[in-house]
C-alpha cells in the first residue's frame, strides 16, 4: 500500500522546505545555528501540520547525524533508555557527532520520561528535538526546558497552502498521472484549518475518490467528499481544533447539553486532561469574567484537580466544570476591556506616566515633582477620592465597560457612585 500523500512529498532539503522563513530563511535563528555547525537540543512548538517533524529529518540530514524518533503517545521511560543507550554506541562508533533524538508530542511526556533525558541532554550523548503542540512553558520541565532553544512554527499561509496542492499535483509520482485542475482551493484550505499534513490528506482523498479524468477540483466537491469521509476525532490534530471549537462554543452558549456531548467526543477520542482543563480556565475568565468569578475559581480548581487524579475519574470533574461554566451568566467584558486598552497601546504609543502618580524613590524625584498632589485614598471617606490616572491624552477613555447581568451591574453602579459622568457608567 502506498504511502500517504503528505509522506510521499515531504521535503528533503531546507530549500523545498515551504513557510517558517522567520527560522529558516537567509536571516533565519534556526538556519544561522546550523550554519554555524553548533547545534543545541530544540523544542519546536507550534500548531498541527507545520512541518515540525519534517524540520526535525531535515536537520539530521543536514548536518549528517543518526536519527532517532520516539513518539510520546507510545513510549515510555524503558524506549527512552533503550533509544540513548543506542545513541551513545552510534555516537562511539560511527561519528563524532552527537545524533538526534526527535521526540513527537513531547508535552505528553511525564515528568519522569522527561527527567529521563536530562543526563543524555548535559552529557551530549544526544542532540534533542522535542515537537509540541502546546506551550512548552507548562508541558516542559524547567530542567529540561532550560537546555533547549524553542523555536516557534507558525501556521501556513494561504499561499504556502496553495503553493504545496500545486507542488503536491506536479510532483508526487501517482497524482502527477492524472489529469487534475485546481479550480477553486477555498474550500480545502479551509477544512485544513491551516495543518499541512490535512490539507494533503484531503487532497488526496477528493482525486482518489474521482474515477474520470479530468478532474476539477471545486469547493463544493471538497465539501461533499470529506463529509461522507469525517473521522470520529483525532487527537493528533485532524479534527482537534474543530471539537474543541464546538466545545467552547457551546459552553459560551450556555448549553451544557452540547457542550458534555463535545466533552465526551474529547474524552473518548483520548484527548489531552490537561488541554481541556486549561481552555476552561480560559474560557472562565473570557466569556464569564465578573459576571460570576467563582467560575475561574472553580476552573482552577479543575485544572489542579485532573492533573492529580487523571482519567478515567477526571472525566467527573471536567463534567462538572463545563456544566457550571455552562449554565453561569456570561460576560465578556474583561476580554473586551484588555483588548481595547491593547489597541489603544498601540494607537498612543509609549504616553508618560502623569507626574503625581510616579514613584519617588529619591530626593532628586521629589524635586522634580514625582509623587506630588496624588492623593491617598485611604486618607478619605469611602476609601475614595477622584483622582487622574490615566496620561492627559487620553482621559476620561472608557475601557471597561461591564456586562448586563446582575454582578456587573452593582460594579456598574458602584463605578458611577465613584466618577459621577466621568467615563459614563
Amino acid at each position: 500500500m502506498s504511502a500517504p500523500l503528505a509522506e510521499r512529498i515531504r521535503p528533503k532539503s531546507l530549500e523545498d522546505y515551504l513557510s517558517q522563513q522567520h527560522l529558516i530563511g537567509p536571516k533565519g535563528a534556526l538556519r544561522a545555528q546550523l550554519a554555524s555547525g553548533m547545534l543545541s537540543s530544540i523544542i519546536f512548538w507550534g500548531p498541527p501540520g507545520t512541518g515540525k517533524t519534517t524540520l526535525a529529518s531535515i536537520i539530521a540530514q543536514q548536518t549528517d547525524r543518526p536519527f532517532y524518533t520516539l513518539s510520546a503517545v507510545d513510549s515510555g521511560v524503558a524506549a527512552v533508555r533503550e533509544v540513548i543507550e543506542r545513541a551513545k554506541k552510534s555516537d562511539t562508533l560511527f561519528s563524532t557527532k552527537n545524533p538526534i533524538l526527535f521526540i513527537d508530542e513531547i508535552h505528553r511526556f511525564s515528568k519522569s520520561q522527561q527527567d529521563s533525558l536530562l543526563g543524555a541532554v548535559e552529557k551530549g550523548w544526544i542532540t534533542l528535538i522535542g515537537a509540541t503542540t502546546e506551550n512548552p512553558s507548562f508541558e516542559v520541565i524547567p530542567a529540561l526546558l532550560s537546555r533547549c532553544q524553542v523555536y516557534v512554527l507558525e501556521a501556513f499561509s494561504k499561499t504556502d497552502l496553495e503553493a504545496l496542492l500545486k507542488r503536491a499535483i506536479k510532483k508526487d509520482t501517482l497524482l502527477a498521472q492524472k489529469k487534475i485542475k485546481l479550480q477553486e482551493t477555498e474550500a480545502i484550505i479551509r477544512l485544513s484549518g491551516g495543518d499541512a499534513r490535512k490539507l494533503l490528506n484531503i487532497l488526496e482523498l477528493v482525486v482518489l475518490s474521482e474515477a474520470q479524468e479530468p478532474i476539477v477540483v471545486t469547493n463544493e466537491m471538497v465539501q461533499q467528499k470529506v463529509q461522507k469521509n469525517t473521522v470520529l476525532y483525532d487527537k493528533t490534530g485532524e479534527q482537534h481544533y474543530d471539537i474543541i471549537s464546538a466545545f467552547i462554543k457551546s459552553i459560551r452558549g450556555s448549553d451544557p447539553n452540547a457542550a458534555v456531548y463535545w466533552l465526551a467526543r474529547m474524552i473518548e477520542g483520548g484527548e489531552d486532561v490537561k488541554f481541556i482543563a486549561r481552555r476552561l480556565v480560559i474560557l472562565a475568565s473570557e466569556d464569564i469574567g465578573n459576571a460570576n468569578p467563582t467560575a475561574l475559581v472553580l476552573a482552577n480548581t479543575t485544572f489542579q484537580s485532573v492533573n492529580i487524579i487523571g482519567y478515567p475519574e477526571a472525566r467527573i470533574i471536567l463534567s462538572q466544570c463545563t456544566i457550571y461554566l455552562a449554565t453561569s451568566p456570561k460576560s465578556n467584558a474583561s476580554y473586551a476591556a484588555i483588548n481595547k486598552a491593547q489597541q489603544l497601546v498601540k494607537q498612543t504609543g509609549d504616553l508618560s506616566v502623569p507626574l503625581s502618580i510616579r514613584n519617588a524613590p529619591t530626593k532628586l524625584m521629589k524635586d522634580l515633582g514625582y509623587g506630588k498632589n496624588y492623593e491617598y485614598a485611604h486618607n478619605y471617606e469611602g476609601n475614595f477620592v477622584p483622582h487622574e490616572f490615566l496620561p492627559d491624552e487620553i482621559k476620561g477613555t472608557t475601557l471597561y465597560d461591564p456586562g448586563a447581568n446582575s454582578k456587573e451591574n452593582v460594579l456598574r453602579n458602584y463605578l458611577r457612585s465613584l466618577w459621577k459622568d466621568k467615563y459614563g457608567y
